[in-house]
């Protein structure tokens, strides 16, 4: 369908004197604005029960162009002013999105109807699907993947991944819980109905240990679906001697034939999850 534009895009990566012509700033800006709207994504899922994603390197590849291709320009809000390439988002009220001051989103990014933006920031990209809270001053980093009727709690810090273009971004799938102060980065993904408590850090490499049977299971980057996650630690051998190193523990799982908002009351409460 949109094999033209993906063609435009790849010879202008391979080619940046291309980025002069009109025709190829067209079909970047077109990109962008398809991002904008939701019909084309970075990241895109497959398989939902099985939570396999594709990444569209060339949508991600379309972003990074469209850097060098806007020009710097003043943007002031009463006494408040920046410098910027990138244009904020506008039309929420058309889009049935709401948002509270001081919320921001840059073009490019897509919030679909029925989100809800607390003073918080989503950068170009990302796509927050309906239902879901960004709290306050939580941010959702460039091309992030956020499910429907996911709670980011207030300072959790989504990270955005542009580059390398072949990296998947961070992807938090359907009625999800953050925790407050939580951080998801480096392209970790949360499959859906999870809980992650308080302060829980997630990165690409980070150790998720699964305590919750006779022995414990490791994942790196990846919480499985309705995992109940907490802060934790493990004893590591160093050179200079033995070190506490942080990781993150599945202590439980979220029932499945449960109401989600019920299913997720009773992990906190079951599991003494702070958020």
């Amino acid at each position: 369908m949109y094999s033209e534009l993906k063609q435009t895009i790849e010879a202008a990566w391979e080619n940046r004197e291309l980025l002069k012509d009109s025709a190829t700033k067209q079909a970047i800006r077109a990109v962008v604005e398809l991002v904008d709207k939701g019909m084309l994504r970075t990241a895109e899922p497959l398989d939902v029960e099985k939570s396999l994603w594709q990444v569209n390197e060339w949508v991600k590849k379309a972003i990074i162009l469209y850097f060098p291709i806007q020009p710097m320009r003043k943007m002031e809000a009463g006494e408040l002013e920046w410098y910027d390439k990138m244009e904020l988002k506008h039309g929420f009220q058309e889009l049935g999105v709401r948002v509270v001051p001081h919320a921001v989103a840059r073009y490019g990014a897509y919030i679909a109807p029925g989100a809800i933006l607390m003073p918080s920031y989503v950068n170009i990209g990302a796509y927050v699907d309906t239902g879901t809270m960004v709290d306050t001053w939580a941010t959702v980093g460039s091309c992030a993947q956020i499910g429907k009727h996911v709670h980011l709690s207030g300072g959790v810090g989504i990270g955005g991944v542009l580059e390398p273009v072949q990296a998947a971004p961070v992807i938090i799938e359907d009625n999800c819980f953050i925790g407050s102060r939580a951080i998801v980065v480096e392209g970790a993904h949360i499959c859906r109905e999870a809980v992650l408590g308080s302060n829980v850090v997630i990165t690409g490499s980070t150790h998720i240990i699964d305590v919750t049977g006779p022995e414990p299971i490791t994942h790196k980057g990846y919480v499985p679906p309705r995992a109940v996650v907490v802060p934790g630690s493990y004893r590591k051998q160093f050179p200079a001697g033995e070190y506490s190193v942080s990781c993150a523990l599945i202590i439980g799982h979220r029932k499945e034939s449960t109401d989600k908002k019920t299913s997720l009351n009773n992990a906190l409460r079951d599991f003494g999850v702070s958020v």
